[in-house]
């Protein structure tokens, strides 16, 4: 299918060796220089789209042989499924079974600062932050007057590039500082081989990514549903967005909440020009043709010719079914018996809700009545065991056919893009906010919300009559959102992620949920960084 050039792969530009640290003030390395590379005119969309492709590939191949990080089996290295992980498997969603290096101890919360998947993740935050510092340095006006780089046109689209350089380096800063707290704060205007870099505070690096994301508002090319040409790129739509994400958590990383802006950011994207919309078809977000859809507002676009990862949408497509289920059903050759639903996930969605279609139940623990070792009847829904997919309700939320019901390209890899940011978020983050006290309209508030509830039950019998408890947004979230990569960042927000106050199942290591241990609403920073770089403080509980 088509997707955006932006995306397409780029061979033998960088690599970067993540076996011990990630010195964010050394360049990536490369069997090219700067000189050769940039003495071409096309380099410089080539550059981006290698830095658009690190959320999606792993290395210089694709879809494996020649990686960008090292010191991990490369298609769990990817950016997407590390993140997803990161996500996705400590909360009341989602449960693996698989025993590969790091994966256990993500189920349970039960982590140290040498997980394998926690390290990699961190890798991956600095190594498009170092692409997106050596492209611009690379980039200015300066260097591409000196190597006679003065053609209009060009000198124009290098403006835009680089503004989208920053969008991308500015989602992965967020990401870091989401996940690992205070971090290393380097750009373009730090010195090659300096020193080990400073660890900056939470705040400053939010701060910083706020002002850079403002600075390149008006820079962004325009977009917006129906214009393939930015289809996949960031857009001002996607960098509103991804300001309202920031202020809806500004609490969280700076002390100071900022529910206001998240409203004024979510508005301005309900208002953008062309106007997204809500997809008539909720599936229609999650298809091999879901680039066709009016919701989605950025993604990390992959495609089975030109984008081939074992991580990403191939591994959510076909991890998501296993046991009896058929890989034919969903686009693949075959099933990887990978993540499953937990049981407080399951019983979230009501009868009528459209959303749970998807939910495969005949080869699950509802069907087989599973009971607990002292033969005792166990929730038929629960995940009695982590390791048994028929224990939890497989949810195969994305897939390789379109909305029609045809195949994706190929039945290995596949066609699928991965909503990053999409209206119904915006909906949500503008209904949260305004609840907390962050102003707008309350009415606008309810049509939102009930937006959402409406196309769920096809009908208004799941309308709210005024708008609910600030609760029922996170309850909503985890409907809307299930398996989209952002519900460890709201059970954090909402104060829930590590405590005693909910639990879930294998939360803590107990397979009827306990409190996490001190610290895990944050990740550990690599245990091999803080031994190279002596400026780092870990985080507390580790």
């Amino acid at each position: 299918m088509t997707r955006t050039t932006v995306v397409l792969s780029l061979t033998a530009l960088l690599s970067l060796a993540a076996v011990a640290c990630t010195d964010p003030t050394v360049a990536p390395k490369s069997s090219i220089t700067s000189a050769n590379v940039f003495s071409d005119p096309n380099s410089y969309k080539a550059f981006l789209a290698k830095i658009y492709g690190g959320l999606i590939v792993t290395g210089q191949r694709g879809p494996d042989g020649n990686p960008d990080i090292e010191g991990i089996d490369e298609g769990f290295g990817e950016y997407l499924r590390l993140y997803w992980y990161l996500q996705e498997m400590p909360t009341d969603e989602a449960v693996i079974g698989w025993n590969d290096p790091g994966l256990p101890t993500l189920n349970t919360g039960t982590w140290d600062a040498s997980n394998q998947m926690v390290n990699a993740m961190y890798y991956r935050v600095f190594y498009q932050v170092m692409l997106v510092n050596e492209f611009l340095r690379q980039s200015t006006d300066a260097k591409l007057a000196e190597r006679g780089h003065t053609d209009a046109a060009l000198v124009a689209n290098v403006h835009t590039y680089r503004a989208e350089a920053r969008f991308l380096r500015a989602l992965s800063y967020w990401h870091g500082i989401d996940l690992f707290g205070n971090i290393p704060l380097v750009t373009e205007n730090d010195p090659l081989g300096a020193k080990p870099p400073a660890q900056a505070a939470r705040a400053d690096i939010y701060a910083y990514v706020v002002s850079e994301l403002n600075a390149i508002l008006t820079d962004l090319p325009t977009g917006g549903p129906g214009i393939d040409a930015t289809y996949g790129r960031a857009t001002p739509a996607a960098a509103h967005m991804l300001l309202a994400k920031l202020y809806l958590n500004a609490e969280i990383y700076t002390g100071t909440a900022n529910y206001t802006g998240a409203v004024t950011e979510a508005q301005a994207v309900i208002n953008s020009t062309p106007a997204y919309s809500l997809a008539t078809n909720f599936r229609q977000n999650f298809s091999a043709d879901n680039n066709t859809s009016p919701e989605l507002i950025f993604v990390a676009a992959q495609d089975g010719g030109n984008t081939q990862t074992w991580g990403g949408m191939t591994f959510l497509i076909h991890a998501g079914c296993g046991a009896a289920m058929s890989a034919g059903s969903y686009g693949v050759d075959y099933c990887w018996g990978g993540y499953r639903m937990k049981q407080q996930a399951f019983r979230r969605f009501g009868t009528g809700d459209g959303r749970a279609a998807f939910f495969w139940l005949p080869d699950s623990a509802l069907a087989h009545h599973d009971t607990l070792a002292n033969g005792q009847p166990a929730q038929i829904d629960s995940v009695i065991s982590i390791g048994d997919f028929h224990h939890g309700i497989p949810a195969p939320k994305f897939t390789n056919k379109t909305v029609a019901g045809a195949n994706g390209q190929q039945s290995g890899m596949v066609d699928t893009d991965f909503p990053i940011f999409r209206l119904a978020d915006a909906y949500l983050i503008y209904v949260e906010a305004n609840i907390r006290g962050g102003g707008g309209d309350p009415v606008a508030a309810l049509v939102y919300l009930n937006a959402i509830r409406q196309r769920a039950y096809g009908n208004t019998s799941a309308n709210f009559a005024a708008l609910p408890p600030v609760d029922t947004i996170l309850a909503e979230r985890g409907r809307e959102l299930l398996f989209e990569a952002s519900r460890r960042t709201d059970l954090v927000r909402f104060g829930v992620f590590s405590t005693s106050s909910y639990v879930w199942a294998w939360k803590g290591g107990s397979a009827g949920g306990a409190a996490l241990p001190t610290g895990r609403d944050l990740y550990p920073l690599p245990a091999n960084e803080l031994i190279a770089n002596p400026n780092l403080t870990q985080n507390p509980g580790y």
